[in-house]
């Protein structure tokens, strides 16, 4: 078992708050307002894959049975709950089968919002122009889904027909908790296809291949919120914005039994925290091997890095508003701009200063 994989008993902490507004609003908002060294398979992901795809799907999610172990999940076809979505994966997914995997709402899909400043990541980030090909957008409504098309050419239209998509948009209501959860049941389809998939909320700027801070013997690799606010890695908040799953059939056990685990608690609550509490149990359970993925390159401004030498991606966490997540973003984006044009003897000094999140910090109360 290498180092990331940990496994002990939950420890109980006080950060419910820490997850709805540091780390789990940027994953809602994405439906409502609107990473050892992997294999070279992944980190030379291949830049030949082609076309596009326009899809619907209606709402379907139905169980399959599945062992919970490290052998290939079983390729099976499930158009019907999630029509063209097999064709598409087909023409996005790099040549181990692996798709990276975002979605939005039409308003981060309008010119100069996240999905502009996402896109641009990958066209200005260091060596990873070529993975935008490998990007699937899942969108959920109509307005999203032309935006999205207006720009990139893959996206995915999940048509959710037994949901108020207005109500979905009001914080805390049901069909806003739902809207949340959807995107688990998409990624189990994925992983059922027999894809990997790393999902990234799209208010994550990349910089640089996070793939290889991905290990290759983990079920799953996920970021965290802050890598030092536990002893062990594994203990410390994780942040669902941003992780990778290998398609096995203990990887569809995994996303099964967090799913389950929702009638588990009251009220209406987010993934993440369901997640953060059950962790422990998907390593006891099921065998899962679960790799934390620090700061120090899977950033975010929950735990600002400054660090231009080492950070991956930046991910607009603990951060209320979508015009100041835009906002300092952009400030990121123009600092690594600036050191990215530096001479590489300039660059190892680290004399090039980065913008912090004022506004996001503002808008948490912090000084």
């Amino acid at each position: 078992m290498g180092p990331g994989f940990v496994g002990g008993k939950l420890q109980q902490g006080g950060h419910a708050v820490s997850f709805l507004l540091g780390a789990a609003l940027p994953t809602a908002l994405l439906f409502l307002l609107a990473s050892d060294r992997l294999g070279e398979g992944l980190s030379t992901i291949s830049t030949s894959w082609r076309g596009n795809g326009t899809t619907t799907a209606a709402l379907q999610v139905a169980d399959t049975p599945t062992a919970a172990d490290d052998r290939p999940a079983p390729a099976q076809d499930h158009e019907v709950e999630f029509a063209g979505l097999a064709e598409l994966l087909r023409k996005v997914a790099t040549e181990d089968r692996t798709v990276i995997m975002t979605s939005v709402n039409e308003v981060w899909t309008r010119p100069n919002s996240l999905l502009d400043i996402f896109l641009g990541g990958f066209r200005d980030g260091e060596g990873i122009a070529h993975l935008v090909n490998h990007v699937l957008i899942v969108t959920v409504d109509a307005g999203s889904f032309r935006g999205c098309k207006a720009v990139h050419p893959h996206c995915y239209l999940l048509e959710v027909r037994s949901m108020d998509m207005n109500r979905a948009k009001t914080f805390g209501t049901r069909e806003y908790v739902e809207m949340i959860w959807l995107k688990l049941s998409i990624q189990q389809r994925v992983l059922e296809l027999g894809y990997n998939f790393l999902f990234t909320d799209a208010d994550i700027l990349w910089l640089r291949n996070p793939f290889q801070h991905i290990s290759v013997y983990a079920d799953m690799s996920c970021s965290l919120d802050n890598s030092k606010m536990a002893p062990a890695l594994l203990d410390c908040e994780n942040n669902v914005g941003f992780y990778y799953m290998k398609s096995t059939n203990r990887s569809v056990a995994m996303i099964k039994y967090w799913r389950a685990a929702r009638a588990r608690f009251d009220g209406n609550p987010i993934e993440q925290v369901v997640f953060n509490t059950i962790k422990h149990e998907l390593i006891s359970d099921l065998g899962a091997r679960i790799q934390p993925l620090e700061t120090e390159y899977i950033s975010g401004f929950c735990d600002f890095q400054e660090r231009l030498d080492k950070v991956c991606t930046v991910h607009a966490n603990c951060c209320m508003g979508l015009n100041n997540k835009v906002n300092d973003l952009r400030n990121v984006a123009a600092d690594w701009k600036n050191y990215t044009s530096l001479p590489p003897e300039v660059r190892k000094k680290g004399s090039i200063k980065v913008t912090p999140p004022s506004k996001c910090r503002k808008s948490m109360g912090w000084t």
